[in-house]
């Protein structure tokens, strides 16, 4: 058969065999499985190192000076944040653990679509770090769903912020960047 009779035939015309779309479907199987364990790695990754931080500067920067890395351009230095970016909302600390369990549910349903690397990364991301923040509104202080924020990057003129924030920023910017190229997360690219 001819190339292009290949390419124009239906499922159902007699020249393509019925083991075509099972094959082509058994080879897209390994590849989306690679993409979910890139999800789950940079996710796992994105989240250990947030947790682990929030650890050490909880147990030894809390109650301390700040701590100046690059004079007064950033420092470390521990805040508890209830609410989101720049204390925004405090009195919605139930609202905003509520939209990062959404958040992590979305991921968790798309993964199964995912056919694309880069996109496997910026949900990697977006998921560790909702992850990350989600932890400590369930198990901090002043208690469950209502906990506060671990925040310690302190650059001068900008919020304090902590590692599952900056997650979070990373993959939305890669999004951003991957939609305005056209790249869905199933591996198709648009060319509009």
């Amino acid at each position: 058969m001819a190339e292009a009779e290949r390419v124009i035939s239906t499922p159902d015309s007699p020249e393509t065999g019925a083991a075509e779309p099972e094959q082509e479907a058994a080879a897209e199987r390994p590849r989306g499985r690679r993409r979910l364990v890139a999800l789950f790695a940079v996710a796992a990754c994105a989240y250990a190192l947030d947790l682990i931080s929030k650890l050490i500067v909880v147990a030894k920067l809390e109650h301390h000076d700040p701590v100046q890395i690059l004079g007064d351009w950033l420092q470390l230095e521990v805040i508890r944040n209830p609410g989101a970016a720049w204390g925004v909302g405090e009195a919605f600390t139930i609202v905003f653990t509520v939209i990062a369990a959404a958040v992590i549910v979305v991921i968790v349903r798309l993964a199964k679509k995912l056919y694309s690397t880069p996109w496997a990364i910026a949900l990697g991301l977006l998921l560790g770090g909702a992850l990350g923040n989600l932890t400590d509104r369930i198990f901090r202080a002043p208690g469950v769903f209502k906990g506060a924020v671990v925040d310690f990057i302190a650059p001068a003129h900008y919020p304090v912020f902590n590692l599952a924030d900056s997650a979070i920023v990373c993959g939305g910017i890669l999004i951003v960047l991957l939609s305005f190229r056209g790249i869905d997360p199933d591996g198709t690219v648009h060319k509009d």
